[in-house]
């Protein structure tokens, strides 16, 4: 390691084509570099300093992981989304595969992808002297991933749609589960470890936000083990019997995505130059309020066991009450600095300030129709994909940054800005569609002749759907374009760093 990092911004030139360096002469970028053992504090930013080569190559490899399971996703969904659109599910052979597409789609698209992400953040906080089992970890969480993504060739195609972590009844896709879980973990045990010297406050309020959506994927990890523990008893693994098992330890995983879209939220808020609204001393007790009530999750188990409607109904209420304590405040602090912020000095700031408002716009969305929720229908996918897309959009925005901070190409901005727009416009169309459809009691996790579209009125709703859904899989598309070509896949800058 070469030492402490400074939070000194090195002079340069911004180009209007491209994302910043670390090299560029910004405050509203603040990307450091590794360059003397002093550590000077800065106090205007949230951010998190960048590490030595090491820890940008593995915050790099867990980059790839989460573009990559991103394009298993993307390809799935195509198939899911047509299997739902009137008229062409009936041109289509496969849509008795819908099931299993739906189950592979949805732990790729949320839990590889979210927690790659949060692998991202990890490594730029990891000491030096832990790259090692920190690369372990990685190479476990890729093995998983890859496992899991072909299990359906590799065992029986028993495809369960129970909440949160929908499995296949097979060998091979437990297996993945746990490698990929497991490398994960081994990354938050390390994070939480040991660590690099903070180089400013802003840092170490933002290491915060992190540590406590670290620890509370721990948490649900051994709410995962207590409901294993108290269902041993049952013989039949059907798709009961997995909701049961996942639905405490699904809840508390959904604070740490919280923590970590407003972890986001905050460095991309600097990023985009926006006004200092919230100080980094604020930020630590924010940080603390929304993890509070993951701090429940131990105390429902204590009272109530696994298999009982008092559980499911205690963990989702805490959801219901305690999942936005903290990130609507500060949804409506970052819409007021936004209102209230200066033009923008630089076509790249458009695009930090373009995916934080997407990003507010989609939890703004799901979060109104989720008091839309009337019986088991697509009003709830409706819901939960607004709050899925508000985090992805605001990881895009990051993901844009931090390619040339991590000594990568610098993706263009006005293409940056399109698939931006694209995917959050297709996504709202998809989702409004399926809130409408919703309203027609047309019934989850169904597709084809089971959706019982039989009228007019019933079509007019999947249709938007299904075309906001093809729009948003061609911007999604196009942020994998962008992100891999601007991957060095021969190594990074051999000047960065």
């Amino acid at each position: 390691m070469q030492g402490a990092f400074s939070a000194r911004l090195v002079s340069g030139k911004v180009g209007a084509s491209r994302l910043p360096t670390p090299a560029d002469n910004t405050a509203n970028f603040p990307f450091m570099q590794p360059t003397s053992t002093k550590v000077t504090m800065q106090y205007d930013s949230h951010s998190l300093s960048l590490p030595a080569q090491s820890g940008q190559r593995l915050a790099s490899g867990w980059l790839l992981l989460a573009l990559l399971s991103l394009v298993g996703a993307g390809l799935v969904v195509i198939l899911i989304v047509l299997a739902r659109t009137p008229v062409i599910h009936n041109l289509i052979p496969w849509t008795g595969s819908f099931r299993t597409a739906l189950v592979i789609h949805v732990d790729l698209s949320v839990l590889v992808w979210f927690l790659s992400f949060a692998g991202v953040l990890a490594s730029l906080t990891l000491a030096e002297r832990l790259q090692g089992w920190g690369r372990l970890a990685l190479r476990m969480a890729m093995l998983g991933t890859g496992i899991l993504t072909f299990s359906p060739f590799l065992g029986e195609d028993a495809p369960f749609r129970n909440n949160y972590v929908p499995v296949l009844n097979n060998t091979a896709f437990f297996v993945g589960l746990l490698l990929f879980s497991g490398g994960f973990a081994l990354l938050a045990l390390l994070t939480l470890w040991q660590r690099r010297p903070a180089q400013s406050a802003g840092e170490r309020g933002l290491r915060f936000g992190l540590w406590t959506a670290l620890l509370i994927y721990l948490l649900a990890l051994a709410s995962l083990a207590w409901s294993w523990w108290e269902l041993r008893g049952i013989t039949v693994h059907d798709e009961h019997y997995f909701e049961l098992l996942f639905w405490g330890g699904g809840h508390l995983l959904q604070f740490t995505h919280v923590q970590l879209q407003m972890l986001a939220w905050l460095w991309l808020g600097s990023l985009a130059g926006l006004p200092l609204f919230l100080t980094p001393r604020m930020a630590i007790p924010l940080f603390i309020m929304g993890a509070l009530p993951a701090l429940v999750g131990p105390v429902i188990h204590a009272f109530y066991t696994a298999d009982s409607g008092e559980l499911r109904l205690a963990f989702s209420e805490l959801m219901i009450y305690g999942g936005g304590v903290a990130s609507l405040p500060l949804a409506l602090m970052m819409a007021w600095a936004l209102w209230k912020a200066d033009p923008v000095a630089r076509p790249e700031q458009e695009i930090m300030r373009l995916a934080l408002r997407s990003s507010l716009a989609l939890f703004v969305l799901g979060g109104v129709i989720g008091f839309m929720i009337r019986g088991i229908n697509v009003t709830i996918p409706a819901h939960y994909h607004g709050s899925i897309v508000s985090v992805t959009l605001v990881y895009m925005g990051l993901a844009y940054a931090l390619l040339p901070g991590l000594g990568h190409q610098q993706p263009p901005v006005r293409l940056a800005g399109y698939q931006l727009n694209l995917y959050a416009f297709g996504s709202m169309l998809h989702i409004i569609g399926l809130a409408w459809s919703g309203g027609h009691d047309v019934q989850r996790k169904t597709a084809g002749a089971a959706q019982g579209l039989e009228n007019l009125a019933d079509k007019i709703p999947m249709w938007i759907m299904g075309a906001g859904g093809m729009i948003a899989v061609c911007g999604g598309i196009l942020f994998l374009v962008l992100a891999f070509r601007s991957f060095r896949w021969g190594g990074m800058d051999p000047n960065h760093g």
